[in-house]
């Protein structure tokens, strides 16, 4: 009994970096729900990054639903990069609109995204593997696969975006400016430097994994899966 009290209140850092995004979502919704309220003529603009906001609490919370029903942990320093991208796509960038406000907001977010997707490319790794041969293996091999993973998963979300543009007329490739078709290069850029900003992020983490693996293989811990 005393074990599993002190396994319900032995928090780990990341558990404290979880409850400060979904406080900080909470006061953001308390905040503009009032705001609607008082102004009911901006309702429409402001219901919907409410609603952007309540959904960041969702996917905030996914990992911990996903780990109520498997005897593991996800790597902690994955979940933080998580956490990091939710709070800063969905409550600065859609909430506080920083996608409008800085340029390069949504490339830096293509960045740490893929970033984060190669760290998980390296945990796929990990689970194909025995842990005997993840002793010997190629560190090259294994970089090469996250790099690879990250950029992968960068390609199908541009996939995402092209069909969402194509079926429901949105504009999340931004091939139109102020109502206005753009035309040759322009039109690519956006996309373009989301695929640069993706290869960028993976090879990043790539290169970085590769030395620490070559230095210690023990890094590799940080990024697998760990029993409750």
């Amino acid at each position: 009994m005393n074990n599993m009290a002190k396994q319900k209140t032995n928090w780990r850092w990341v558990d404290w970096l979880y409850v400060f995004t979904i406080v900080s979502q909470l006061i953001y919704i308390g905040y503009y729900l009032e705001q609607m309220l008082t102004n009911p003529k901006d309702n429409g603009t402001l219901s919907f990054a409410v609603l952007q906001v309540v959904a960041g609490l969702v996917i905030a919370t996914l990992p911990i639903i996903i780990e109520r029903f498997m005897p593991y942990r996800f790597p902690e320093i994955l979940y933080a990069v998580y956490l990091i991208f939710v709070y800063c796509s969905i409550l600065l960038g859609t909430g506080l609109h920083f996608y409008s406000r800085l340029y390069y907001w949504d490339k830096f977010l293509h960045v740490l995204s893929a970033g984060l997707l190669a760290g998980l490319g390296y945990t796929v790794f990990n689970v194909l593997i025995s842990k005997q041969l993840r002793q010997t293996i190629s560190a090259l091999l294994m970089s090469l696969f996250a790099a690879t993973f990250g950029s992968t998963i960068g390609v199908l979300w541009e996939f995402y975006e092209f069909t969402g543009d194509s079926l429901l007329g949105l504009n999340m490739q931004r091939y139109m400016a102020k109502g206005h078709l753009l035309l040759g290069q322009a039109a690519l850029l956006d996309t373009m430097g989301d695929l640069l900003a993706d290869v960028l992020g993976s090879c990043l983490i790539a290169i970085i994994g590769y030395f620490c693996i070559k230095h210690n293989r023990d890094w590799l811990d940080k990024l697998t899966f760990t029993k409750k």
